[in-house]
């Protein structure tokens, strides 16, 4: 024999003992590389992910025209990445998943009925996203179809149905009780955006009516929409209290309107994933307008691996957009919650593939299951 062979084992008693031995060592191989792979695990790892990401998140700001706030929170670990999360944020249409959550909460309460009917008006038809401003005024719609037409479609003329079905003062009392501060809100409905915004140009917007608004919507650019409204409300560039429609925009993002702190709107969305806030039953269905959002390919979604469990929600505006939602919500150990919105930048596109890097770089840190 060699020196360098292994002694042969002749004992029958002695093989099965080390056969034992060597089939122990194999599962235990395999379960500790699966745990330290798997980002249910990642409390063991919490610094090197969150380090990991946040670094990567200050890249992308960087990169981007504009500015980038994100805020990233690790249920089974409470890691957090912050960047630029505690000031307000314009939200654009997440604001449709605080409505959602109040609406769920009033029908748990006997408040309403998500059985509920309401009849599609000509004035309440509002420009924006989903297939109901294109139905027959008359339709009736449940409060329930209306909540998922909302949430999945982001069906504006949907939100602004719910909105006044529950009135702004109720939503955004309850808003403040849920989350026990005023830092997401006032909540206004989609045509008082409209009103609000076109209205530093003149008072006389107020006199323009929701189906003026959707023909200028139509206009290529938010210049020609500009010139178009002088036209329409007949008044010459000098009389106007702005001098473009950018500056509109932006005198009425100042006025802090539909906006919030990514971080409390983080602790909303946590809350909502731990059953905090609704029922299960309203959670689940909550949860599943979310995973089945329409929109969104090109943000946070883009840099996902396809499988991936993401219940989100976009948002768009005027040099203005968000992606919020949560990762892996089947799991509440393993969930991830990340609310994001850019501004400033020169082009929706530019602003998506920022979205798509932090999709990326949260597969990357190994936080998708």
């Amino acid at each position: 024999m060699r020196i360098s062979d292994p002694p042969r084992i002749t004992d029958p008693a002695i093989s099965k003992i080390a056969m034992a031995i060597a089939v122990t060592s194999v599962i235990a191989m395999v379960i500790g590389t699966f745990l330290s792979a798997s980002p249910a695990y990642a409390s063991d790892n919490q610094g090197d992910w969150s380090d990991q990401l946040a670094a990567a998140v200050e890249e992308i700001d960087r990169e981007m025209p504009g500015n980038l706030g994100v805020y990233i929170a690790h249920l089974g670990d409470d890691a957090e990445v912050r960047h630029r999360s505690d000031r307000d944020w314009y939200l654009a249409s997440t604001i449709k998943i605080p409505l959602g959550i109040v609406l769920l909460r009033q029908a748990e309460k006997g408040e309403l009925s998500l059985a509920e009917e309401l009849e599609l008006a000509d004035s309440d038809f509002v420009d924006g996203s989903g297939g109901l401003l294109w139905e027959d005024p008359g339709r009736r719609l449940t409060l329930a179809e209306l909540n998922q037409r909302s949430i999945r479609d982001s069906d504006s003329t949907a939100t602004d149905m719910l909105i006044r079905r529950l009135g702004p003062e109720t939503l955004d009392r309850e808003l403040r009780e849920i989350l026990g501060t005023d830092r997401l809100g006032p909540i206004t409905t989609i045509l008082q955006v409209r009103y609000d915004a076109w209205g530093e140009v003149h008072p006389k917007v107020e006199s323009l009516s929701n189906r003026d608004f959707i023909v200028l919507s139509t206009e290529d650019t938010l210049e020609d929409r500009y010139r178009y409204l002088l036209d329409r409300i007949e008044i010459d560039s000098d009389q106007a209290g702005v001098a473009s429609g950018a500056e509109a925009f932006d005198k009425y993002y100042a006025r802090g309107l539909n906006s919030g702190s990514l971080e409390v709107f983080g602790r909303l969305l946590e809350r909502l994933v731990k059953g905090e806030l609704l029922d299960q039953n309203h959670t689940d269905m909550l949860l599943g307008y979310m995973d089945s959002v329409n929109t969104g390919d090109r943000r946070i979604k883009a840099g996902l691996p396809k499988n991936a469990r993401w219940a989100h929600k976009t948002g768009t505006q005027i040099a203005r957009s968000c992606n919020v939602g949560i990762l892996n919500p089947e799991q509440p150990d393993a969930a991830v919650v990340v609310a994001a919105c850019a501004e400033n930048y020169e082009n929706l596109g530019q602003a998506e593939q920022a979205f798509e890097k932090l999709g990326r770089a949260l597969t990357e840190a190994g936080l998708v299951l």
